[in-house]
């Protein structure tokens, strides 16, 4: 009766088979398990003759290893079987996935950035969601005066209508960083201010409601207009080439006094005259000018020994001249098209 059991046993091992690992336990719990098919048959071996005992002993062991092997080669066959399914994507498209490139944004800001790092610069950073005080009544802006208007931006907050310095909005210029800085640091000190802005334009192909700026500050000692030219000239010619030339006209900023306008000779007709630069062979590209000794004193900083100078660009204004992009707008639409063309520009 016994020999028939393992004899039966013997070919259902033989017949195994399976299709995942939950099959393979499934075989596993039924003939090599404390409760299975094969240790069950140690309660019949009990009662077997002392003379039949070796022979039908080594049937039982016999049939064991075949079925320890046996499920053990399921068991790696169905493993197998699950890697090559698991690296299978049928969801993936059969075309080649396009390698990406940095936005020319964020290529030009880079450029900026390491150029006035070479000259001693540091990032500062702030926040984007700011409040009145730092980013105008700090920067010598008055309640009332004329010159909030041209930073017309998004107010979120206002607390106190008739006290605008609680007022909270979005940032219209990283100048508010700098007073941020100001505030907890003595000079010297040079910082470089970059991120995003925002002001209440109408959109076009020249203008944005919000766009990027690079802005630079150094306080010290005996800073003087001369040190901010010479600073100034070795950005363009390294940005644009060693043969540009730069040209300071008198402008007026709230937070620096004396201030100026930089132009640059047009990089597209080299100074000559064309359409872009109108004919004048100059290209405008940021504001700059010595700091207000009333932004040093609202900070903190004694403007009696210290001075400084403060410089403002827009990175889409610079992207614009460097690449000849004609419609603000582009960068902000993540057209492929458009983002392709700047693959060898990373």
């Amino acid at each position: 009766m016994l020999l028939e059991k393992i004899a039966s046993l013997l070919e259902e091992v033989n017949q195994l088979k399976a299709k995942n690992a939950e099959d393979v336990e499934q075989l596993r719990l039924k003939y090599l398990s404390k409760k299975g098919e094969i240790n069950g048959l140690m309660a019949d071996f009990r009662n077997v003759a002392g003379d039949e005992k070796k022979t039908i002993g080594m049937k039982i062991n016999a049939l064991k290893q075949l079925a320890t092997e046996k499920i053990n080669a399921l068991k790696e066959a169905v493993a197998s079987t699950d890697s090559q399914e698991d690296t299978l994507d049928l969801t993936r498209t059969p075309a080649p996935i396009a390698l990406g490139t940095r936005h020319p944004l964020t290529i030009v800001q880079n450029e900026i950035i390491a150029i006035f790092q070479r000259m001693g610069f540091v990032m500062a950073d702030g926040p984007e969601i700011d409040d009145d005080k730092h980013v105008f009544t700090m920067l010598n802006f008055a309640p009332d005066h004329p010159a909030r208007d041209m930073q017309d931006t998004f107010f979120i907050e206002q607390s106190d209508p008739n006290d605008v310095t609680k007022n909270i909005l979005l940032r219209s210029h990283t100048s508010g960083d700098q007073s941020h800085y100001m505030e907890t640091h003595q000079p010297p000190f040079r910082i470089l201010c970059p991120g995003r802005v925002y002001r209440n334009e109408a959109i076009s192909a020249r203008a944005h409601c919000f766009f990027h700026q690079v802005e630079g500050l150094y306080v010290d000692k005996n800073v003087s207009f001369a040190d901010l030219k010479q600073v100034l000239l070795t950005f363009a010619r390294e940005m644009f080439g060693k043969n540009t030339k730069i040209r300071l006209r008198p402008s007026y900023f709230p937070f620096t006094e004396p201030s100026a306008e930089m132009d640059i000779t047009c990089n597209i007709c080299g100074g000559t005259g064309c359409g872009f630069c109108k004919h004048t062979g100059w290209v405008e590209i940021l504001g700059c000018g010595m700091v207000d000794p009333n932004v040093l004193e609202a900070c903190g900083i004694d403007s009696s020994i210290y001075s400084g100078y403060a410089f403002g660009m827009g990175v889409e204004r610079i992207t614009n001249l460097k690449y000849r992009v004609n419609d603000l707008r582009l960068f902000s639409e993540n057209d492929v098209r458009f983002l392709k063309q700047f693959t060898s520009a990373r």
